[in-house]
């Protein structure tokens, strides 16, 4: 089958780990010749809002929506930013998962071998999935919110039943397809909140259960997000697929990336009932900008779970398999403990890790 991609290289380090992560891309795809992808790059982000004083062009916008998926790498720069002070990356980002529609991202907590984890013991391995609900929660009030004289500010939680219905029915359907949580193989999602306190939360999990009657064969448990940041890193292998509210998931899956490596190795899925876009989960590190030093590993396994996404979307099993291709050469240059950048411990370069992956495609 063939797909357009719109790729977006974004600011920092953005351009250099996209460039590697279609080197990758075109590599594996020459080993499945029915697979075709039309990647077209567009200009989009913090430096294209400094020379132009436009972040996200409506044309770019429009490209997203006619494409079968996108590519987005790292985005924004520190010191460029709108009037009132605020960095223009929010706007970029939150404006295409409207745009797109993008109602969950999905986040995997995987630690590969080869990798070291600030745990102690990870001998049973660490595999899981965060996913956060993405259009919603407390990122609901971008744009908006109230700031009164100077004295007071409030931004709103808003959480509906259409918005939480779609991405915990999207958690069911991934524990479906997944092995279940590696203590015991159980079927297992996880609804994080804080129902205790907030009439928000208890809500959400009053849909949680709601939608949860539709999958009896998988397990369920709602356990409040203080302790759930505990528990990730006490035992992250009782976990299969956390769901959670927006500003929840951004939060702990930054500490679930920390358990597993580090930023470098995190990828996103955002998904909606239409449209996927996929990134790598770190920001776009400008003091490492041109020094071919950043790990694009999280952008080559971005680039991994979008294969598998439009594999499944399109029945198509030429996709499917070259995601499969890409993150089984990832797994063996991590597992190799040779190529790998500094934040690994490593000294090899950005384009030195993309090149071993290639060269383990086979």
């Amino acid at each position: 089958m063939s797909y357009t991609i719109a790729a977006l290289p974004g600011d920092g380090i953005g351009p250099e780990v996209l460039d590697v992560a279609l080197r990758v891309l075109n590599a594996a795809i020459k080993r499945l010749p029915d697979l075709q992808l039309d990647v077209t790059c567009y200009a989009a982000g913090a430096k294209h809002y400094r020379e132009t004083g436009v972040t996200l062009p409506g044309d770019v916008v429009q490209a997203c929506l006619d494409a079968d998926a996108v590519l987005l790498s790292a985005i924004g720069l520190p010191d460029v930013r709108r009037p009132d002070g605020t960095e223009v990356q929010p706007e970029m980002m939150v404006g295409l998962r409207r745009a797109m529609n993008l109602h969950s991202a999905v986040r995997p907590v995987r630690l590969y071998d080869g990798v070291s984890s600030p745990l102690k013991d990870t001998a049973a391995g660490i595999d899981f999935v965060i996913l956060r609900e993405n259009l919603e929660g407390l990122f609901a009030s971008y744009g908006g919110g109230t700031l009164t004289g100077g004295t007071v500010a409030t931004d709103t939680l808003v959480i509906t039943r259409a918005g939480t219905t779609k991405v915990v029915d999207y958690a069911f359907r991934l524990a479906q397809r997944r092995n279940g949580r590696l203590k015991d193989g159980k079927k297992l999602v996880t609804c994080v909140d804080k129902a205790n306190i907030f009439r928000s939360y208890a809500f959400f999990r009053e849909v949680f259960y709601d939608v949860a009657r539709q999958y009896p064969d998988i397990e369920t448990e709602a356990v409040y997000v203080d302790a759930m940041s505990m528990y990730m890193v006490q035992d992250p292998t009782a976990y299969d697929v956390l769901v959670m509210e927006n500003q929840f998931g951004d939060i702990l899956s930054d500490l679930g990336a920390g358990l597993v490596g580090g930023l470098g190795l995190a990828p996103t899925a955002e998904v909606g009932d239409e449209r996927g876009l996929f990134q790598p989960t770190h920001g776009s590190a400008p003091q490492l900008a041109g020094k071919n030093i950043a790990n694009p590993m999280a952008m080559i396994l971005s680039v991994a779970m979008m294969l598998d996404w439009l594999g499944e979307r399109n029945n198509d099993t030429d996709a499917t398999a070259c995601g499969r291709l890409i993150e089984s050469a990832s797994e063996c240059v991590l597992r190799n403990r040779v190529v790998r950048t500094p934040d690994l411990g490593g000294s090899s370069s950005t384009t030195d890790v993309g090149q071993a992956v290639i060269e383990q495609l086979g």
